[in-house]
């Protein structure tokens, strides 16, 4: 009697191309996503029946009502916000700039802010409020 003697060698998937496949996807989600700067503060906005959302990236500016001003997650002097906006547009040049007011803050701190980003060569100004409910 004659025994058949198969090869014992297995066959193995070959798992590189995938995992090459998955690299550079994840590579290309890093460096298309657009990070959102947080102010760091919590605002009581204005609500507004015209209120849209933006879903770009942007670079937000928070006012508290005792007219500290907030980005990045600190407070900085109304004299720094040019320069930190000039910085944060030169590294986010599609970015807009929303300033988040808070209803009980001071209208000319809101204005001097305003002034000092049009000085830093940005004309794209918005303001953040709610959506008003009672549409």
């Amino acid at each position: 009697m004659r025994r058949i003697h198969r090869d014992t060698d297995e066959q193995h998937v070959d798992l590189t191309p995938m995992l090459d496949v998955v690299f550079i996807m994840l590579i290309f989600f890093i460096v298309t996503t657009s990070f959102v700067r947080e102010t760091g503060i919590d605002i009581n906005r204005p609500s507004a029946a015209t209120a849209e959302k933006k879903s770009k990236g942007n670079i937000l500016i928070a006012i508290k009502p005792n007219g500290a001003i907030w980005m990045d997650k600190r407070q900085i002097d109304i004299r720094a916000v040019r320069a930190n906006i000039q910085r944060l547009k030169s590294k986010y040049p599609q970015s807009s700039v929303i300033i988040q007011s808070d209803t009980d803050s001071k209208t000319g701190v809101l204005v001097r802010v305003m002034d000092q980003i049009r000085l830093a060569g940005v004309q794209n100004i918005s303001l953040a409020a709610s959506v008003d409910k009672n549409r």
